[in-house]
């Protein structure tokens, strides 16, 4: 089957989405010639900074989240790869405003080489930066085995709670406590039913019969818990909601975000109707919802499913979740 996507050399994809990403949002973020996605009020800052990784392919995640409020710099790699420490160490030093740099690292093979080797390199050359990882997805690992917990959409909502704690002019080491608190307290799962298309090269990286989903799958397509017939919105919604509840054991009368995350083909429709049943279903247990988001965040291509995030959440967290922030694609 011929790929149907809108794109030219696929040897240049990288550089044009961003170039794209950047000329559509010039009074936000910057593109430089090493493909450094820059928050454009960097210079101003005189508090703790933000530099995060990542393969592009999964738009708006992650450079779509740089800007006043959440990360001060993206280093982006090509389709579903990871960019080299170099980048990565160059970032750190343009982020540096003399409070030092939070690091934030997807748990994914590929990610964390870089994000060790940067370490590394930061070490040798005395960078004040401290790398927090994040690693929520429950399908792969138990919670006693948390580093082999892939990281999911749980990157985005941390990004912007480090952010407001920074503005709240937080030093370095409260910062990384307090995003580490927040990481220590998510928890995604994600449900898929229709495999992306690699843009770059044309293969399928996964397929699903036509009645058919799985809960669990990874975001490259890597396998989850198991394929069964598609459900209803409010049955996948149950069968994941309450694999989040016993991962964290949240209980009556704790406090809830709730992240409904779109895949890339599943509509808002779909995504609404998902979240109308998670809300209703924690109400009914007397849990309560305190922040939520529903949109399309981190995808994959043209991916169907979603992924259902959910954190324990108390007043310090909310206050920092809710200092506002101007990105490309989340404004708030």
């Amino acid at each position: 089957m011929v790929m149907k996507k809108f794109i030219n050399d696929a040897e240049n994809l990288t550089r044009e989405l961003l170039e794209g990403l950047a000329l559509s949002n010039p009074n936000t973020i910057t593109l430089t010639d090493t493909n450094l996605v820059v928050n454009k009020k960097l210079e101003e800052a005189d508090r703790v900074t933000i530099v995060t990784l990542g393969g592009t392919g999964h738009e708006p995640a992650l450079s779509g989240f740089v800007g006043d409020g959440m990360v001060d710099i993206s280093v982006p790699g090509d389709i579903f790869a990871a960019p080299g420490p170099g980048g990565c160490i160059e970032a750190i030093k343009m982020a540096e405003k003399g409070k030092g740099v939070l690091f934030v690292v997807l748990n994914h093979a590929g990610d964390m080489l870089t994000g060790n080797l940067t370490m590394k390199k930061a070490k040798k050359e005395g960078l004040n930066v401290v790398k927090v990882v994040t690693q929520e997805d429950i399908s792969n690992a138990p919670r006693e085995n948390g580093d082999d917990r892939r990281g999911l959409v749980g990157c985005v909502p941390l990004y912007k709670i480090a952010a407001g704690a920074s503005k709240k002019g937080k030093s370095l080491e409260e910062v990384a406590t307090i995003a580490q608190r927040f990481a220590d307290n998510m928890a995604t799962i994600a449900v898929a039913c229709s495999g992306a298309t690699h843009p770059a090269t044309g293969m399928k990286i996964s397929q699903l019969g036509d009645d058919e989903m799985e809960i669990g799958m990874g975001q490259h397509g890597e396998g989850g818990g198991g394929r069964t017939k598609m459900k209803s919105a409010d049955e996948t919604a149950e069968i994941m909601m309450d694999a989040l509840l016993k991962d964290l054991n949240i209980k009556s009368g704790e406090k809830l975000m709730v992240i409904i995350n779109g895949s890339g083909a599943t509509t808002l429709m779909e995504q609404l109707i998902v979240y109308r049943k998670c809300h209703k279903y924690l109400e009914s247990k007397g849990i309560e919802v305190v922040a939520s988001l529903v949109d399309e965040i981190l995808t994959v291509q043209e991916a169907g499913g979603f992924q259902m995030f959910i954190a324990r959440m108390d007043d310090e967290l909310l206050e920092y979740w809710n200092e506002p922030c101007n990105t490309p694609y989340f404004k708030k």
